[in-house]
C-alpha cells in the first residue's frame, strides 16, 4: 500500500472554515483537559468521602461504602457512559428528562459525571488504604486532644493519607486524562473525536492520530513530573512515597 504522508495537512482549513487542522486539535485537547480536570475534582471529593466511611466504626456506614466501590468499579465506564447519557433522562420525570436532553454541552456534564463517580471508586479504595496504613495511635492522640471525629480525619489523618498515597493517585489521574477518550461515544469532541474527525475528512489518518498520540504523551509525561516534584515536597519519611528511590517509580 502506497500511503501519501502529508504533515502540512495540520495547516490547512478543516472542514468548519475557520480553523486549521491543528486548531481543531488544540480545540479538542481543551476539552480533554476540561473533561478530565472536571471529573478529576468529582472523583476526588467523592472518592476521600467513601473512603473516610469505610474506616468509620460504623458498619451500616462501612456497608454503604463498600456498596458504593463495588457498584462503580464493577461497570464498565462504557456502560456507565452510556446509561448517564441516554437512559437517565428516559427514566426522570419528563420534565427533568426534556431539561436533560436539552442542556448545552450535555455530553461534556456527562463525561464528567461518569469519569467522575467511575473513577471515584478506585479513589475511595486509595484513601481507605492510606488511612488504614497510618499508626492508631495519630487518630488516637487527636481524639484525646479533644478533636472531634471529623477534625480528625480532615486534620490530622487525611493530609497523612493523601501523602502516603501519592504515587497510586497519579496513576488515577493519568488513566481519567486517558479514559475521557471514552467521552466521543456520547458526542464530546474531545482530542481522540477530532483526530477520528480530522481522518476522516483528510484520509490522512496516521498524521491525525500520530498528533493525537504526541498531545496525549506531553499532557502524561507533564502531569507526571508534575506530581513526582509534589510528592518530593510532600514526603513524610518513612512513609511510602517519601524515600527517593520510591519517588522514581
Amino acid at each position: 500500500m502506497n500511503y501519501n504522508w502529508n504533515w502540512r495537512i495540520f495547516f490547512q482549513t478543516s472542514p468548519d472554515g475557520v480553523h486549521t487542522y491543528l486548531e481543531t486539535l488544540l480545540l479538542g485537547t481543551g476539552w480533554t483537559l476540561a473533561t478530565a480536570l472536571s471529573a478529576w475534582c468529582l472523583a476526588l471529593a467523592m472518592g476521600s468521602l467513601v473512603g473516610v466511611i469505610r474506616t468509620t466504626p460504623s458498619p451500616w456506614l462501612v456497608g454503604l461504602g463498600n456498596a458504593y466501590v463495588e457498584l462503580f468499579r464493577n461497570i464498565p465506564l462504557l456502560v456507565q457512559m452510556f446509561l448517564w447519557y441516554f437512559v437517565l433522562p428516559e427514566v426522570l420525570p419528563t420534565r427533568m428528562g426534556d431539561w436533560l436532553k436539552q442542556l448545552p454541552d450535555a455530553s461534556f456534564y456527562t463525561a464528567v459525571v461518569a469519569l467522575g463517580f467511575y473513577t471515584s471508586a478506585r479513589v475511595a479504595e486509595q484513601v481507605r488504604a492510606g488511612i488504614l496504613s497510618l499508626a492508631r495511635g495519630q487518630g488516637w492522640a487527636a481524639l484525646a486532644l479533644g478533636l472531634t471525629p471529623t477534625q480528625t480525619y480532615m486534620y490530622v489523618l487525611l493530609p497523612m493519607a493523601y501523602r502516603v498515597i501519592l504515587p497510586p493517585l497519579t496513576s488515577e489521574f493519568l488513566n481519567i486524562i486517558k479514559n475521557s477518550a471514552v467521552a466521543l461515544t456520547i458526542g464530546l469532541m474531545e482530542l481522540t473525536a477530532r483526530a477520528r474527525a480530522m481522518q476522516e475528512f483528510s484520509f490522512q489518518v496516521f498524521e491525525a492520530f500520530t498528533a493525537a498520540t504526541v498531545i496525549y504523551i506531553v499532557i502524561n509525561i507533564s502531569v507526571t513530573f508534575g506530581m513526582r516534584w509534589i510528592e518530593r515536597r510532600a514526603s513524610v519519611p518513612g512513609f511510602i512515597g517519601a524515600a527517593p528511590a520510591v519517588s522514581t517509580h
